[in-house]
């Protein structure tokens, strides 16, 4: 991914070893300390002046090594701690993200033949696509047209006549963030949509109306679970008290957080933090999931970032390394959902521009 330019700077945070290391744990040796210290030292000086880092056990709580650990730099996709670590304790490890397919206008006829309009409607989940797709770019964990359209089926609806309206309105319209101007940005390898479909590109290209080709896919994807279409895909906004005929749900949250983290996924973190603004902030826009993040941060670890995403892209962010140990430290020892983070995560090293 883009910004992990290691010769730009490095942010080191040592955790702890096994759960059993506080009974083993003894006093590091001096000269291993100044080994450390020394090494870490001359790595520093080889990157160059722009850079910061901090080094901290977490069993015993002592600093081991500290250059300019205070200095706001861009932290590049360091920054995903704080997208994931916000998602986990807003959400819950547990909750998913829900696509849906329900009723608009119309009646259920003779033989489960549908006479009218089917909305299928997004939640932002950053793994809906083809099984293909979900197999080829996640090992097969993820959300599937076909599982929706097997939902469709197993409520009674056999056929379809009428139309089948894509809805996105849980998130704006907007397919990338502030470092490309809000279009779309390669870099993110993905395109920003409630409803993107096989993270909203088609080869190499960005789909440029996510709304409609999912509901094209759908209409593509139910003669396979055995229900005859005859319709026209377009785009809308389900109305208030639409009838549920199907939903599929994403991975858990804390197996999203660890799809987003482990590979340093842009698309997974930008869609989580606007999924973190539609459910907890003002709208499904990256600068209100960035409030989300923001506002957490501050409440429940008291630093201040200066973030304008969720995946690090933009020049605009700016944090310290020991802000980021401060949310790796209390994160992992005050609260339940630090262990499951820390291991969802898999950052133990995490280099920061």
């Amino acid at each position: 991914m883009r910004r992990l330019l290691p010769a730009l700077g490095a942010l080191l945070a040592v955790l702890s070893a096994s759960p059993g290391a506080q009974a083993q744990h003894r006093a590091r040796p001096r000269s291993a300390q100044s080994t450390l210290q020394a090494s870490l030292s001359q790595d520093m000086g080889s990157i160059g002046g722009a850079s910061s880092a901090l080094v901290v056990d977490l069993t015993t709580g002592q600093t081991l090594f500290s250059d300019q650990a205070d200095t706001g730099r861009l932290p590049a996709s360091v920054e995903k701690i704080y997208t994931t670590s916000t998602a986990l304790l807003r959400f819950g490890p547990s909750s998913t993200l829900t696509t849906s397919v329900l009723e608009g206008k119309g009646w259920l006829g003779k033989q489960g033949i549908w006479h009218g309009t089917l909305y299928i409607r997004g939640g932002g989940d950053p793994t809906f696509g083809s099984a293909g797709f979900i197999q080829y770019m996640y090992g097969g964990d993820g959300t599937s047209i076909q599982s929706l359209a097997a939902g469709v089926r197993r409520f009674g609806i056999h056929g379809v006549l009428g139309r089948v309206l894509g809805d996105q309105s849980y998130f704006d319209s907007l397919r990338g963030t502030s470092e490309s101007g809000f279009q779309f940005d390669p870099y993110m390898e993905g395109a920003l949509s409630a409803l993107a479909f096989d993270r909203g590109l088609s080869g190499s290209s960005y789909i440029a109306h996510p709304a409609v080709y999912a509901a094209q896919q759908l209409i593509s994807a139910l003669p396979a679970a055995g229900v005859k279409v005859s319709a026209q895909a377009g785009s809308g906004v389900t109305p208030q008290g639409a009838q549920p005929v199907a939903a599929v749900q994403s991975p858990p949250i804390s197996r999203l957080i660890a799809m987003t983290n482990a590979p340093s996924d842009n698309f997974f973190a930008e869609m989580l933090l606007k999924g973190l603004g539609a459910r907890f902030g003002a709208g499904g826009s990256t600068a209100s999931g960035a409030g989300v993040v923001i506002g957490l941060l501050s409440r429940r670890f008291g630093i201040h970032p200066k973030l304008v995403d969720g995946s690090g892209l933009s020049y605009a962010d700016s944090t310290s390394p020991s802000q980021v140990v401060t949310v790796l430290t209390k994160l992992r020892s005050t609260t339940p959902s630090g262990t499951r983070w820390r291991w969802a995560a898999r950052l133990e090293r995490c280099r920061m521009r």
